[in-house]
């Protein structure tokens, strides 16, 4: 059963703990950046090291992650299954988790890296997030509806940043 609201500090503060090397990106990356667009969920594209697939495995086990699309039973992520570009589509304990090997033009973890920022969730919590420049472009690339929608936010959040 589906939690009611996500709480995406717990599921970040859950990669951290187990040292997953991982960048935020859609909305919740849209938020950090000043976006009021609500999300439902938390998207990430991770790194496929085998070992660190094996520690967002053990992450994805503490946060009691399930395929969501598979309802006639609980199908549990297992690092051999994240090796590709694909998108593993999740529910938590703590909300949804798209954990996607890849974003917008096949970007993957080694091609997004150079474009983040980071975030201090608090005092050494860290994370990486996507820069704004490259969050527009992928949304861009993208060109779905909901994406459509955020980027005249995104282009308004931009263009103040670069007003200051």
């Amino acid at each position: 059963m589906p939690v009611e609201e996500s709480d995406f500090e717990a599921i970040l503060k859950s990669l951290i703990r187990h040292k997953v090397d991982f960048i935020v990106v859609g909305g919740v990356c849209a938020m950090l950046h000043g976006s009021s667009l609500p999300t439902f969920d938390i998207d990430i594209v991770q790194s496929r090291d085998p070992d660190n697939l094996k520690r967002l495995e053990n992450a994805l086990s503490e946060l009691g992650a399930y395929y969501r699309e598979h309802t006639n039973k609980r199908l549990i992520p297992k690092a051999e299954r994240m090796t590709t570009g694909g998108h593993h589509l999740l529910n938590t304990a703590f909300g949804p988790v798209d954990v996607l090997g890849a974003i917008a033009n096949q970007r993957d973890y080694p091609a997004l890296l150079p474009h983040t920022t980071e975030i201090e969730l608090e005092e050494d919590v860290r994370f990486r997030t996507l820069d704004l420049a490259t969050l527009i472009l992928t949304k861009q690339e993208t060109g779905r509806e909901k994406d459509r929608r955020m980027l005249p936010i995104l282009l308004r959040i931009q263009e103040e940043i670069e007003r200051r």
